[in-house]
C-alpha cells in the first residue's frame, strides 16, 4: 500500500512537470517595432523562457488536469472548431500528433490558460523577439543575411510537411530551441502588433488605441523575416487555431 501511494504521488508530480526553462538576463535591445514613445530601444527585465515550444504530451497533461480545456468541452468563445483537431480524441494524441511534436491548433486563450496553470505566462513580443534574434553563435544575428535566408526558406516550405519533434536542431546562443524553423508562436500582446502597409499612414487617429501603436512604423524594414511573423500574428483573433501555430511560456524573475 505504501509503495502504491508513493507511486501515485510521483505520478501526480510528473503530470504537472513544466518544460525546462532558460534564464535570459535581458537589458537594452533594439526592436524592429518602436515603442509608443517612438523609441526603438527596449529595456527588458530578467526573465525565463521555455527551452522549447509546449509539446502535445505536455498539453495533454494540462487538458487532463483541466478538462474544461478539452476540445469536447471548451466554449466556442475560446477556440474555433479546429481546436486540437489533429488529435485522435479529446484526451488522446493518436498517430497524427506525436508526444514530442509541438502542440498546434491551440488558441491564444488556451495557451494563456496553460501557462497560467503553471504559474507562468505567455512571453511578450519584445521578450520573444529578443530571444529569437540569436543564432547558435551570436546573441544578435539579425544582420546576418544567411540567418535571415534560413528563416525565409522555412516560410517557403509547404504546410503539409509533418512537424518534427522539438529540440531536433541545436539551441541558440541562449540555449533556447525552435524559435525559428518549427512553428509560429503566440505572444501575450499579439493583438498589439498592428503593422501598416503604407508608411504615409503612420499618424492615423486609431494609433493611440493600441498599446503597441509604435508597430505602425517599423524601424528596420530589412528584417523581413521578423516582419512576416508580426504580420501573421497581427492577423489573428484570440480564438483562432492553425496547424502551424504553437506557443511556449515565460516567467518573471527577480
Amino acid at each position: 500500500m505504501r509503495s502504491q501511494l508513493l507511486a501515485l504521488i510521483l505520478l501526480a508530480g510528473a503530470a504537472h512537470a513544466a518544460p525546462e526553462q532558460v534564464v535570459l538576463d535581458g537589458g537594452r535591445f533594439e526592436s524592429v517595432l518602436p515603442q509608443p514613445d517612438e523609441t526603438a530601444i527596449v529595456t527588458l527585465k530578467r526573465f525565463a523562457l521555455d527551452r522549447h515550444p509546449v509539446t502535445n504530451a505536455e498539453f495533454l497533461e494540462f487538458v487532463t488536469a483541466h478538462p474544461e480545456w478539452r476540445r469536447d468541452a471548451i466554449a466556442p468563445l475560446f477556440a474555433d472548431a479546429q481546436y486540437l483537431g489533429h488529435w485522435a480524441g479529446a484526451s488522446a494524441l493518436g498517430d497524427t500528433a506525436r508526444a514530442r511534436q509541438p502542440v498546434t491548433r491551440v488558441s491564444w486563450f488556451a495557451a494563456k490558460a496553460y501557462c497560467e496553470a503553471r504559474g507562468a505566462r505567455l512571453p511578450t513580443w519584445y521578450e520573444w523577439e529578443y530571444a529569437a534574434a540569436a543564432d547558435e553563435r551570436s546573441p544578435d544575428a539579425r544582420k546576418d543575411a544567411q540567418w535571415r535566408q534560413r528563416i525565409l526558406d522555412w516560410y517557403a516550405q509547404p504546410s503539409s510537411i509533418p512537424l518534427r519533434d522539438v529540440e531536433a536542431t541545436p539551441p541558440n546562443w541562449y540555449g533556447v530551441s525552435d524559435l525559428h524553423g518549427l512553428v509560429w508562436e503566440w505572444v501575450l500582446d499579439y493583438n498589439a502588433l498592428l503593422v501598416s502597409d503604407d508608411g504615409r499612414e503612420q499618424d492615423g487617429a486609431d494609433k493611440t488605441l493600441y498599446c503597441g501603436a509604435g508597430a505602425l512604423s517599423v524601424e528596420d524594414r530589412e528584417q523581413y523575416a521578423v516582419l512576416m511573423r508580426i504580420a501573421f500574428l497581427s492577423s489573428l483573433e484570440a480564438r483562432y487555431t492553425t496547424s502551424g501555430l504553437g506557443f511556449r511560456c515565460a516567467e518573471d524573475l527577480p
